[in-house]
């Protein structure tokens, strides 16, 4: 099997746009795409029914999904249908959830929560009757109604917990690391496999893809500015040694501090930027947590992450700063073509 690509959407914008987007990226070659799954955006559900309905190639699932917000019946059921509306095209991406705080929702046994709502999605998929009295999920001999089919299960996460449970559990594992080395990449691997064998499972049945941030123009330059919000976020967070020590420790207080005075979602069209991102974050700082540039950049820096032994990639799609995120969206998709042909082409 070759490279395996998957793209992600996160639908703030209409949903003609959306289904839009996910033509051009079945034309440009990825094989998979999820659209996120976001408290007060779209509904990604939804919009994969419509999606499902206007391409011919493309798997596609939530990217991801939670065992909080729906009941796992209730997912099973959103997935069945699904994978019969597509025609065996889904996938279910599911982890412990984010963002759930604004509607009062917590992530309480998080591990444990996943694992039953798993096992009970799986099993009802599978067309069994499933009784679970879990600890976080109760389904109480129940069985599906109408027709069903399993679903690959995608599972991403930044934990070790959770990441051996993919190895146990699920079919696709994504390394949720925003920044990668040799030895990060190692320990993911390690955790995945330690799951696999657990379940007495292949370690190499289980595609594990890195999950990067891509950023793709016409113009390098616009690429990378767009994405210095990005890196700066994601510097304060995972605080690499030499960033934290930088200056004296003064570059980190200065970032933090014009993140302070930045507004919206690091991916909103509409944000606003602390203009000292500008000069703090440079060039070498976007490419430790971004892919972003032309596409003959994006090949080189794509390459540099495959070396770590992975078969393919999760692109987190990140739109350069056009009239609108649709119109920079659509400029990530269509020149990701040539990226794909080129690292294709090259293994």
């Amino acid at each position: 099997m070759g490279l395996v690509f998957e793209a992600e959407i996160t639908p703030g914008m209409s949903t003609s746009e959306v289904v839009t987007l996910a033509q051009i990226a079945e034309e440009a070659g990825f094989d998979r795409l999820g659209i996120s799954d976001v408290v007060f955006w779209h509904d990604c559900f939804v919009l994969l029914a419509l999606v499902s309905q206007k391409t011919q190639k493309l798997h596609m699932g939530p990217m991801v999904t939670n065992p909080y917000s729906r009941h796992p019946a209730v997912m099973a059921g959103i997935m069945a249908a699904l994978q019969d509306a597509s025609q065996g095209r889904m996938f279910l991406g599911i982890g412990v959830g984010a963002g759930l705080e604004q509607v009062g929702m917590n992530y309480s046994r998080p591990v444990r929560t996943l694992r039953e709502a798993l096992t009970a999605i799986k099993g009802l998929l599978a067309g069994d009757e499933v009784t679970l009295h879990g600890e976080t999920i109760t389904v109480d001999h129940a069985r599906m109604v109408g027709p069903v089919q399993s679903v690959p299960i995608s599972i991403g996460s930044r934990s070790q917990q959770v990441m051996t449970l993919a190895g146990e559990m699920a079919d696709i594992a994504l390394v949720g690391g925003r920044s990668l080395n040799q030895k990060i990449a190692d320990d993911y691997k390690s955790w995945v496999a330690d799951g696999a064998r657990k379940a007495g499972r292949d370690p190499n049945a289980i595609e594990i893809a890195p999950r990067l941030t891509l950023c793709v123009s016409s113009d390098g330059a616009l690429a990378r500015q767009s994405m210095k919000r990005y890196a700066a976020h994601y510097a304060t967070l995972i605080r690499h040694t030499d960033l934290v020590e930088r200056d004296g420790g003064e570059w980190m207080k200065r970032v933090e501090a014009a993140l302070a005075r930045s507004s919206g979602w690091y991916f909103d069209h509409d944000r606003v930027d602390d203009p000292e991102l500008d000069t703090l974050i440079d060039d070498e700082i976007v490419s430790r947590f971004a892919i972003a540039g032309t596409p003959d950049e994006c090949i080189d820096l794509t390459k540099e992450v495959l070396a770590l032994g992975f078969d393919g990639a999760s692109m987190n799609l990140a739109a350069p700063r056009r009239e609108s995120m649709y119109a920079g969206l659509r400029e990530t998709l269509e020149l990701s073509a040539p990226v794909l042909q080129a690292l294709r082409s090259q293994t």
